[in-house]
C-alpha cells in the first residue's frame, strides 16, 4: 500500500507541476523577455519551468512524513506505531500533495518574480 501511495502522490505532484508551469508559462516568458530581451531570455524561461517542476515534486512528495506509514516514529517514543494507511489518511494525503506542490511552486515563483523586479528597477535606473 505505501509504494502506490508513493506513486500516486508523486503522480499527482507532477500532474498539479505541469497544469501550474503551463499556467504561468507565458507570464514568465514575457517577463524575461522584457527584462533581458535577449535570445538568453528562451534559456533562462526553461530553467524556471525546470526548477518549477522540480521544486514542486519535491515540495508535493514529502518523503519524511511518507516514512510514518512504513516505520515507527524514532523521535517521538509515545508514537511508537506504525501508522496505517485509511482511506481517511489517503484522501488527507492528497490533498496534502496538492497544496504543498501548489505551495512549493508558489513560493519559488515569488523568489523569482522579487529578482526580476529588483532586476527591472536597475535596468531602468541604468538608462
Amino acid at each position: 500500500m505505501f509504494f502506490t501511495l508513493l506513486a500516486t502522490t508523486f503522480a499527482l505532484a507532477s500532474i498539479v507541476s505541469f497544469l501550474a508551469v503551463r499556467f504561468f508559462d507565458r507570464p514568465i516568458g514575457a517577463i524575461f523577455e522584457r527584462i533581458i530581451g535577449d535570445e538568453i531570455s528562451s534559456a533562462w524561461h526553461r530553467y524556471v519551468k525546470f526548477a518549477a517542476y522540480v521544486v514542486g515534486v519535491s515540495g508535493g512528495v514529502r518523503i519524511y512524513n511518507l516514512e510514518r506509514y512504513i516505520s515507527a516514529s524514532d523521535l517521538h517514543p509515545e508514537e511508537q506505531k506504525v501508522l496505517e494507511l485509511t482511506s481517511e489518511r489517503w484522501v488527507l494525503e492528497l490533498y496534502r500533495t496538492i497544496i504543498e506542490t501548489l505551495q512549493s511552486i508558489a513560493w519559488m515563483l515569488l523568489i523569482v518574480f522579487v529578482a526580476t523586479l529588483i532586476a527591472y528597477v536597475l535596468v531602468r535606473r541604468s538608462d
